[in-house]
């Protein structure tokens, strides 16, 4: 019979084990002052809790069908909005993930440019963008569209820079070498590369519009949102209940359908 001996165990050295120590006070102590600064009388929270829970609850269980149609075309216009602002969005990071990918523009400083703009675009919340669209072209789906659009474009540019980024630059360097042109390495050595994971992206991009254009009504900018504030300042829980029961059903097509062809894609 072989003997096999098994590698030794890594030490853990005492300098480890009180760095452990110290963040895992650190991460305790932040939950505690963040419990305690909040300043919640728990007993009423819970006791408003409980009281809301048995007066609302029941009514979001029992949906208004009557406004099935209203309900089905605001959807339908959230669905539109996430759509158009998806595309717009994939369409813009196009070239700024270009600019932002350090191996395709040849220098750091043009790359960092790029990525401080992609940044910048992301610093900012849908549901804030939406606000100042709102301000600037009026309450209509049109504001809904831009807000979902520059939302996205930060998120997708990083994405496309990072597949760009990672691409085989030996498929670059052999059509340099035979003497191809820049727009022949392009359409020829880059674009096949990056195009399944852009397209992949991209519609994963679009379930998650799905979901943030389903609020951005709420200030003004179209869809489902506008119903769901109306409902609640009416307190009309049974179309609150229609309401939540189309995001579900629109959500869980959309995210089986994407994943299906993202998965074809890949």
């Amino acid at each position: 019979m072989e003997n096999y001996s098994l590698p030794p165990k890594p030490k853990n050295s005492v300098y480890k084990k009180i760095r452990n120590i110290i963040i895992s006070l650190l991460v305790i102590a932040m939950y505690v002052w963040t419990f305690v600064s909040i300043n919640i009388d728990w007993g009423r929270a819970i006791e408003r809790a409980i009281n809301n829970f048995n007066r609302v609850i029941p009514r979001l269980f029992n949906p208004d069908w009557s406004a099935t149609g209203d309900v089905a075309m605001s959807m339908l216009e959230t669905v539109f909005i996430a759509f158009a602002g998806s595309l717009m969005a994939a369409v813009i990071a196009v070239p700024l993930s270009f600019l932002a990918a350090r191996n395709m523009m040849g220098g750091v400083i043009v790359s960092t440019i790029g990525k401080w703009i992609l940044s910048a675009v992301r610093a900012f919340p849908d549901i804030i963008l939406a606000i100042l669209f709102v301000v600037a072209v009026g309450p209509n789906a049109f504001a809904g569209v831009l807000a979902i659009a520059i939302g996205s474009t930060g998120m997708l540019g990083k994405m496309f820079a990072e597949i760009i980024e990672s691409i085989d630059m030996n498929v670059v360097e052999a059509m340099e070498a035979s003497g191809a042109n820049k727009i022949q390495i392009l359409f020829y050595g880059v674009i096949p590369q990056i195009t399944p994971e852009f397209l992949s992206y991209a519609i994963y991009r679009f379930e998650v519009d799905i979901r943030a254009s389903s609020i951005l009504g709420i200030v003004g900018a179209g869809g489902i949102g506008t119903m769901i504030i109306f409902a609640s300042n009416n307190r009309n829980w049974n179309e609150m209940g229609t309401i939540l029961l189309a995001i579900i059903i629109v959500v869980t097509i959309i995210d089986f359908a994407s994943a299906k062809i993202r998965r074809k894609i890949v």
